[in-house]
This record gives structure tokens, sequence and C-alpha cells, in this order.
């Protein structure tokens, strides 16, 4: 299927679409201001009220006389540009696809190119993939400031540079080979600040190299105790450092099999200088025990155009502390450790100059397990590393989309954006004044793509041409020259409270038309022999307007969309895990102290009463819904409202694949900047086939 690349198919309707827009908007722009400067935030309140006579308030009694002035006088253009404007919205394409030219040729040819994710061979042991969701709040100004927010411009650039930022950072997996277990345990750092989480037993594990291996450096970080002690096993005297015994292995006995410190062949004590001489059988956690262990770091490259801006404004050692100014890169940089040579390999590249060494020994900082819980789950200050996927709601504005999409791109070769309808096109009964408010951006080619509109919207959400958007993702090629493909959905659905009916609709539409899409997608052109795809995921992310604690959602919690797809959070209707945190912040408190940056975000949401304090609860019949929750005595059910969902489903797949959830993560980066918390997720597909 042709992917739209321009929103008109002639070049006279895009002229007439051009001049259409350049008369409504100066009435558009300006009907904007107006409205904002009657709606403040709390911080333009508490601003105003620390000074009365503020040149912010000063402006704002000065220019609100004037937008309306301006706003009369633009009225008759406007009107012009509207008439000329509408009928063409029936003829506009539903969404358009734009691709970084700098990264797609590398992307479709197999290569990784910088951001991008070659598709190239699909591996016999499967392969992981990272999903995102969040509702980015991206209103036209005076809209957005019912949501306590503002100055969406701006926003909509931090957005982009903080999502692009957090997943190109550096990516740490420590592969380790026990002696009592033979499969390969991954793990990666979710930040470079707060230590090292699980991530895919699947990838592919980095080809050791040659390397020079010199004396251990003392100033690291010793795996056996935090500093650098006199009696250490690995950290002998200066003096000592000549001595060919090994340290490990005074007595000159013969040498363990796994001895980290020589190889096989010299002579040496089997003792453990960690373990006590009575134990048998080593810990799983001994830093010492282990067959084989490697370290790999895949460092991003600088983007070319933001070189010279990084050159002399960051040091090496900030980046890799967790700076949310880190640059975007690529993913193929690696160094490597491995316990079974002479010592501690680095590559040839600088990869590691970019990592204060003492992290790689750092304890798992804020990554839990819960009891049986099969994968990890974090509240996260960082997007996660190596991002592949991202779906976005509520980028309604034009000129933020546009500069969001740019940031967007520096990371993400292939974006789906300026998806919907206006006007009265198709499903809309009403006049469409905003569009679907939803994007997509992908590391891999996109092979398809379809948006559904809901017919069904009421009151002040009819206004929007809230729908689902559908894409077809190119993961790799099989031995067999099969396409490997993954299905993505991104949708939003009706927001007002009390219209469970509403929302139960349009999931009954959403699954048709997923299946719809899937079988049209998969059909071959009219004379055209291919072979099947071979399907990798189904996933749907989005904003879906209910909660799976509220009494008042019980309708939706029950929907046949929770069998046909899983929710990594979700027990059951009405109940779910104790771990699964609530997406939507309470907007009154977006300014505060205790919440101003990802960090301090982070911290709040990992304490019960910052819980309360600042997320929004599912309503109770003693609480007033108008009032403001912070204070209140009345006991609070779960862990706030969780609204923004990720759900995945294996149906499809072929017969011995498996979908396997690694991580699940909430992530605060984008603080201050909207009122939603993120999720993240990553998915592991296995084939059960083994690598030859």
């Amino acid at each position: 299927m042709v992917l739209h690349t321009t929103p008109y198919s002639s070049a006279c309707l895009h002229f007439l679409d051009g001049l259409s827009w350049s008369l409504v908007f100066p009435c558009y722009w300006l009907l904007d201001r107006l409205l904002g400067s009657c709606v403040a935030t709390s911080l333009e309140k508490r601003q105003r009220s620390q000074d009365p006579c503020s040149f912010l308030t000063l402006c704002v009694v000065i220019s609100a006389p004037l937008y309306l002035l301006l706003l009369l006088a633009s009225l008759p253009f406007a009107l012009l540009g509207f008439i000329i404007w509408a009928p063409l919205q029936a003829v506009r394409q539903p969404y358009l696809k734009y691709s970084h030219s700098r990264n797609k040729a590398q992307a479709e040819q197999g290569q990784a190119g910088p951001g991008g994710v070659g598709i190239g061979e699909w591996r016999a042991q499967g392969r992981s993939f990272c999903f995102c969701s969040a509702n980015v709040c991206l209103l036209p100004d005076s809209l957005a400031r019912f949501n306590n927010l503002s100055d969406t411009h701006r926003r909509a650039r931090e957005v982009g540079k903080r999502i692009r930022n957090g997943a190109s950072r550096p990516q740490i997996k420590i592969y380790i080979d026990s002696p009592t277990n033979t499969s390969i345990s991954a793990l990666s750092f979710s930040s470079l600040a707060t230590g090292f989480r699980r991530t895919s037993s699947l990838d592919q594990r980095p080809d050791q190299t040659h390397t020079t291996n010199g004396p251990a450096d003392p100033e690291a970080e010793c795996p056996i105790h935090p500093s650098v002690a006199t009696d250490c096993p690995v950290h002998p005297p200066a003096g000592d450092q000549g001595s060919s015994e090994c340290p490990l292995h005074p007595d000159g006995g013969d040498t363990a099999a796994d001895c980290p410190l020589h190889p096989a062949g010299t002579t040496s004590s089997s003792d453990c200088p960690v373990h006590t001489s009575g134990e048998t059988k080593p810990s799983s956690d001994c830093p010492m025990h282990t067959s084989g262990v490697q370290i790999s770091i895949s460092a991003p490259e600088p983007d070319p155009q933001e070189e010279e801006a990084r050159t002399g404004n960051h040091r090496p050692g900030e980046q890799a502390g967790g700076d949310t100014g880190s640059m975007t890169a690529s993913r193929e940089s690696l160094a490597r450790y491995h316990g079974g040579d002479t010592g501690v390999g680095i590559s040839s590249n600088n990869t590691l100059s970019h990592v204060p060494r003492t992290s790689i020994f750092k304890r798992p900082g804020r990554k839990r397990r819960h009891g049986d819980e099969t994968f990890d789950h974090e509240i996260s200050a960082f997007f996660p590393a190596n991002l592949d996927f991202l779906a976005l709601q509520e980028v309604f504005d034009h000129g933020s989309t546009t500069r969001l999409r740019r940031q967007l791109h520096r990371y993400f070769p292939y974006v789906l954006s300026d998806v919907g309808r206006y006007g009265w096109k198709g499903c809309c009964s009403r006049f469409k004044f905003l569009n679907s408010g939803l994007m997509l951006a992908s590391r891999y080619p996109i092979l398809d793509a379809r948006f559904e509109c809901y017919p069904n919207g009421r009151g002040e959400d009819a206004l929007a041409a809230k729908g689902a958007l559908f894409a077809k993702v190119h993961v790799g090629t099989s031995h067999q020259d099969q396409r490997v493909v993954g299905y993505l959905t991104c949708t939003h659905l009706h927001a007002i409270e009390g219209d469970a009916s509403v929302r139960c609709e349009q999931l009954d539409l959403l699954l048709q038309w997923v299946a719809e899409f899937r079988q049209s997608s998969s059909q071959p052109r009219e004379g055209e022999k291919v072979l099947e795809d071979l399907v990798a995921f189904d996933v749907i992310l989005g904003d879906l307007n209910f909660d799976n604690c509220s009494s008042e959602d019980k309708l939706e919690q029950q929907h046949a969309l929770f069998t046909q797809y899983k929710d990594p959070c979700r027990l059951g209707p009405g109940e779910d895990k104790p771990w699964a945190l609530g997406t939507l912040l309470d907007p009154s408190g977006l300014y505060d102290d205790e919440v101003s940056s990802p960090e301090s975000l982070q911290k709040v949401m990992e304490n019960e009463e910052g819980r309360k304090e600042y997320l929004v609860f599912p309503p109770s019949k003693s609480q007033c819904p108008a009032s403001s929750q912070k204070g209140r005595k009345i006991p609070l059910k779960g862990n706030g409202r969780r609204i923004d969902y990720m759900l995945y489903s294996d149906e499809g797949m072929q017969p011995d694949w498996k979908l396997d959830i690694e991580e699940f993560s909430f992530v605060t980066q984008l603080a201050g900047l909207t009122d939603h918390l993120s999720v993240a997720m990553r998915l592991a597909v296995s084939t059960g086939e083994e690598e030859p």
C-alpha cells in the first residue's frame, strides 16, 4: 500500500490549503492569545501574587484589549479563508508519513544508521522490542491552560528533546554465563545514574574481541567491596603488582576453571575470597564465580548537526550521569569485559570514556520484581534506552506538531503525523476543529498504515477527530525470505466521565478495525506472489480514559479487549497488580518544587504519601469532584488512576513463537511538561529455535 507523504494529491489543492490557512491563522492565533490571557496557570498566579505590579500582570492588562481589536479586524479574512479551507478537508489525507532522509536508506538496506535500526536478517533466537506511550497535552495554548499547562510550542520542543535524549542514552548490558544455569541473562542500565536493570535474554551476545589488557585499574570500583581496601584480593598492594602469583590463589594450588584473574593453566588455589570456606556452592550473586561475564556498552554517536553545539559544553562524565542533554546517536559502539580473560578488556573505541567505571558494579537502584512476577518493573526518571516505537496522544496544535516531529526525527527515522480528519468528512457528524492528536514514531520501516475515526464522540470531545492509528512495521527477514512484521495501534478514547457506553462502543470498533487492518495489510497485491508474513507482535498503546480500579469504570474493565490482549499491570477486572501506578497527575501540583524535575517526581512516585498528594485517584462519594485532592483525609484506593495502557497479543504468531514481558516502566522524564506519566514496555519475541 502507498503511504501518504503529502496532504493532497494535487499541487493546486495544496496551494489552496496554504492560502486558506494563511487567511485563517491570524484570527486563530489572536483568539488563542486572548483566551490564554484570561486563564492563568498556578505558576502565573503564584508569580502575580508575589508581585501584583509585575511585568507579567501589566502585559496581560495591556495585551488583552489589543488582541480583541486585532481579532475583530481579522474576522473577515478568516471567514474567507474558512470558506476555502473547509471543503478541502474532504479530500485531505488522514495521515502523513515523514521519513528522515539521512536514516531512511540505511535502515531499509538493513544497516543501522544514526537513530535507525537495520532490519537485517531475523535471528533464530528472536529479538526484543521497546515500546512507549505518552499523553503530551499539546493542545492550543488557551485550551492547555485548563490543564494548568502553557507555552505549548516550547513544551513541544522540550518533550521531543527529552524523549530522544532518554532513548539515545548509552545502554549497558551484562551477559553472565552461570555455572549453575546454562541460560544467558542479559542486563542493561535503566539509567547510568541508578545502576543496571534486566533486559532481553534474547539479544545477540556480542562476539569476543581480542584486546590489549593491562593491570586492573586501582581507581575502579571493586566488585567485592565499595572502595579499594588494603587487603583486597583483587587489588593487591602496589608493591606486589609485579608478582606472578595470583592474589586469589596465593598457595599455588590448582587453578580454578573459572578464576577471573588469570587464564586456565596457572597454579593457584580454588578458594574463593568472597565465600567462606564452608560454602561448597557459590552464591548466584558472587562477582567472582562466573564462567563468563561480558559487559556491553552501546554508546550513541553524536548527531553531526549537534556535534558543534556539544563541544565545549558537555564533559564526558556528565552525559553518563543521566544528563537529559545527552546527544542523539546510533547503537554500534561496544566495550566488553570478560571474566574468563586475563583482565578487563576494553575495545579500541572510546565508549567507556563517556561512562564512569564505578557505575559498572553498582547494585540495582529502583528496579524491582514483585512476588512471582516474571519481569522487572520500575519508576524511571528516563525513557528506556534503545526505544523502538513511540505512541503519542494529544498532539493537536499544528505548530507544536512540527516542532515535536523535528526533534523526534533526530532519533526516529519514521514518523506518522498530522493524523485525523477536519471538517465534516466521513465519520464526523459534527465539525472537527482538531485532528486526532495521534503521532507514531518508529525506528523500523513502516509498511502500511490506516486511520479510523470514532463516530460516537459527545460534547466537547466531538470537536476532535479522535480515533485509532494502525501501522504495520518491518522488523526483520527470516532465513526463508519471509518478512517478519509487527502491528501497532495508537488510540485515544472518549474522555468525558460517565460515558462508559461510548468508550465500550469505541473499544468494539477498535477490535473490529484491528482485525480488518491485519487482514487487508497481509493480502498481496493483485498478481503478486509473496510469502506469508511472520507476525512478531501486536501491541495497542494509548490513553483509554478509564482505569481498572474505579467503580464507575466497571463496564470498560470487563470488555472483551482484555481477553484478546494482555495488560501487564492487571490482575483482573477491578484489580491491578500492587506495583501498578496511576498515570494521571493532579494538575494543581504540576509546578510544585517536589515534582518539578524527572528525578524529584520519580522520588515522589516511589512514596505512598507522595502518590496520594500528586496523583489523581478514583472519585469517592465523600469527595467533591471539583475540589483538590491535596491534603484530603479520606481513604484512597489503589495507586492512582491508570488510564494510559500498553496491551499486547500473541494471536497470529507462529506456534513455536512466544512473547514475554522483560520490563515495564512508569517514566517521569516529562515532569512539568504534561499531566500524565509515560509508560514503557520491553517485549521479547522468542522463536523456539537455537542459533546455528
